[in-house]
């Protein structure tokens, strides 16, 4: 049966912009949702800015705008960012809505009915100068238990110590400077403490809804104790008011950001009724509809949505979530993102400078699981897995396989692949639909990304073993030819399936170029009809140069070191660094203009020779070296190469390239290298193999 599934990611706070540390989540809930529309169920995939609290009051204060205004851009700014990376939200919204002080007031009202609102009075920081009580975080002084000066009102960043704000010594108003004020007010909470919530708690949270790791997190909280919920904040404040005090007390922010969900999801609703396709309101949000209601979040507030969120919805009369899944941090080369390393990198930034969004989300799949576990981008890893695994495995075999199936057979397929022997032949992709549902299900987009590349090297390999551009030569094998370009452009085809929620893009280009309808799962079990025609090849991906990393920290770096009109819009002609570099490229450029020129006689010398690499493997002890066995024609000879920081073994065996064949072998630790291949670099770490077109074979000789 179709499942109905809401499925939400946490609201993004509108006081800043979208980073990559963000896009874990979006991208994470995105291919979660993109797979379960393939799949053929009925998803509805909302999200909001969080647009209330103090912080947001305070930015437009200063920037001489309303916050509604404030909000308005910040919007603006998310959904270009979001769309850029391909996060296909059925309806983003705002928290600062109609909607959701609707639903705010409803649960509200429905907590009190049921003798959940507790009233007490609550004695704070009160800044006299600006006439409004402290957040913790707008108190700074000196640290009561290591002395340290300049710290925040709820927690040193010296010593790690937690304490109240009231025992800061000599504390201060970040807002005005001044010396705060202790003062009382009336504040109203959500009773947590109450054992009816704590009772359905305990059962909610041990039900299968959360992670292990995250019931287990609960437990600890249990042990701890509950505490009631501050619910409420004083004027002046940017929020709702609280029904019933005439606006001298509002709903904390954090009150009314969950609701947005439903806010969000109303608006959607009311969208679809007006253009005539009814969606069924109350089946999604309260109980017994038949549906799902599922949440992605960061694992730092897991606090809210696994004890404050089910309790409010279970005691006010709404549905409470079908699952709560948590993520872990980013870190980037291994360290917590920083603006001086240039590592707290900006979506709006990433985009600007041209690089590809599907590189990142690929990255993100390729590291992500289930569990709560923190994942790294690895900058140098980043560059070096695209290239491998998306230009040098799956886009490969198209490039590879269309160009015969033109110049050969007027880009038609052969007529007779059958679904037995492309199964004998690739028994991986067939079955891979299992492995690949299952995974994606429980979020292990890791394990489903491995299987894909395993298909995807097995694939070349086939293509390698059967050597089309030979068959090519031979007119009594073009039948052989004409069935294994087929057959590789048919497993492509599958690849492109498993990869398409996460690759959406790439998918709807690589559709148009084979000429088919947008894939769904149920295509998983069929092929290409015999003799279907396709379109001339195109270009799919490119590769991803480290230099264009090196720019993105650079941006990074200067925009947060030194902010200015030019800076804040991420132009790359604007930073010293990138000046730097260019007067380096054009010291380069100089330098080998006036070069020693050689004779042809000295390049004479040189016996370059087409190679076919039989085996790769990797060399124990040894940090950069591949062990390659070369096929040079009349004989086969062990090369040591240094390039293993830009190729695994396993894509390289079958390969071609070109080496040095007359070099003087040169004994090393690990052994004899007889000789040298040939690689391309620049001015980062990147390297590219020389290989020759298609149609050499091993042994001839590079003039």
């Amino acid at each position: 049966m179709p499942r109905r599934i809401l499925v939400t990611s946490a609201l993004p706070y509108a006081n800043g912009a979208i980073h990559l540390g963000h896009l874990v989540e979006y991208i994470q809930t995105d291919i979660w949702v993109r797979f379960q529309r393939l799949r053929g169920h009925e998803v509805h995939y909302v999200c909001a800015d969080d647009t209330h609290g103090t912080p947001i009051m305070l930015r437009a204060e200063q920037e001489g705008i309303t916050p509604e205004q404030l909000i308005a851009r910040v919007f603006d700014e998310h959904t270009r960012d979001f769309a850029g990376f391909l996060v296909d939200f059925d309806n983003y919204y705002t928290t600062n809505s109609p909607e959701n002080r609707a639903f705010c007031e409803d649960i509200y009202s429905q907590l009190e009915k049921n003798g959940l609102i507790a009233r007490r009075s609550v004695e704070q920081f009160y800044d006299p100068v600006k006439t409004m009580f402290l957040p913790d975080r707008y108190i700074r002084g000196q640290c009561p238990k290591c002395g340290a000066k300049d710290q925040y009102g709820d927690a040193c960043e010296v010593c790690g110590s937690t304490y109240s704000p009231t025992d800061l010594i000599e504390p201060y108003s970040v807002v005005s400077g001044a010396k705060p004020v202790r003062k009382a007010s009336e504040h109203y909470f959500f009773a947590l403490s109450d054992p009816r919530c704590q009772a359905f708690l305990k059962e909610w949270t041990r039900s299968g809804t959360l992670q292990p790791e995250a019931a287990n997190k609960m437990d600890e909280w249990f042990a701890a104790g509950l505490q009631d919920w501050d619910i409420s904040r004083d004027p002046p404040y940017f929020g709702f008011p609280i029904p019933g005090t005439d606006g001298r007390k509002f709903f904390y922010v954090w009150l009314d950001a969950p609701v947005g969900y439903f806010a969000s999801f109303r608006n959607h609703c009311d969208r679809r009724a007006a253009a005539g396709r009814k969606v069924d309101l109350d089946a999604f949000l309260r109980p017994g509809g038949g549906t799902e209601m599922v949440h992605f979040i960061g694992k730092d507030i897991l606090y809210f949505h696994a004890l404050f969120w089910p309790a409010m919805l279970e005691y006010s009369g709404y549905r409470t979530p079908s699952s709560v899944y948590a993520h872990g941090f980013l870190t980037v080369n291994g360290e917590k993102m920083s603006k001086s390393r240039g590592t707290f990198i900006t979506a709006e930034s990433y985009l600007a400078l041209g690089l590809n969004p599907e590189w990142l989300r690929y990255y993100y799949a390729a590291k992500l699981n289930g569990t709560m576990e923190d994942i790294d981008l690895n900058l140098e890893d980043f560059v070096a897995r695209v290239n491998a695994d998306l230009v040098g495995k799956y886009v490969n075999i198209a490039s590879r396989a269309a160009g015969f199936i033109h110049k050969h057979f007027g880009g038609k397929l052969a007529p007779d692949v059958d679904r037995d022997s492309f199964g004998a032949e690739f028994p991986g992709l067939l079955a891979g639909v299992d492995v690949a549902t299952e995974a994606y299900e429980r979020r292990e987009y890791g394990k489903c990304l491995r299987m894909i590349m395993q298909g995807a090297e097995h694939v070349n390999q086939y293509f390698d073993r059967h050597q089309p551009w030979s068959l090519a030569k031979d007119p009594t094998q073009h039948a052989k030819l004409h069935q294994v370009c087929s057959t590789a452009l048919n497993a492509f085809r599958l690849l492109t399936l498993f990869l398409k929620p996460v690759l959406p893009r790439l998918a709807t280009d690589v559709e148009k170029f084979l000429a088919i309808q947008p894939l769904t799962w149920s295509d998983a079990g069929t092929l290409l009809p015999g003799g279907h025609a396709i379109r001339p090849y195109g270009h799919l991906m490119g590769r991803l140069d480290g230099k264009q990393i090196d720019a993105l920290v650079a941006a990074n770096r200067e925009s947060r070191a030194a902010p200015s009109p030019a800076v804040a819009s991420h132009s790359p002609q604007r930073h010293p660094e990138r000046q730097t570099h260019a007067s380096a490229d054009a010291s380069q450029a100089t330098a080998a203009s006036s070069a020693v020129h050689i004779s042809i006689d000295d390049f004479a010398k040189v016996d370059l020779r087409v190679a076919r690499i039989v085996k790769a493997e990797h060399v124990d002890g040894a940090d950069k070296l591949l062990k390659l066995t070369l096929d040079i024609g009349t004989e086969t000879r062990t090369v040591f190469a240094g390039i293993k920081s830009a190729y695994d073994p396993a894509t390289l065996e079958g390969r071609y390239a070109v080496m040095v064949a007359n070099l003087a072998p040169r004994k090393m630790r690990f052994g004899t290298s007889e000789g040298m291949v040939l690689a391309a670099s620049g001015d980062g770490p990147e390297l590219f193999l020389i290989g020759p077109d298609s149609g050499a074979s091993p042994g001839m000789k590079v003039r």
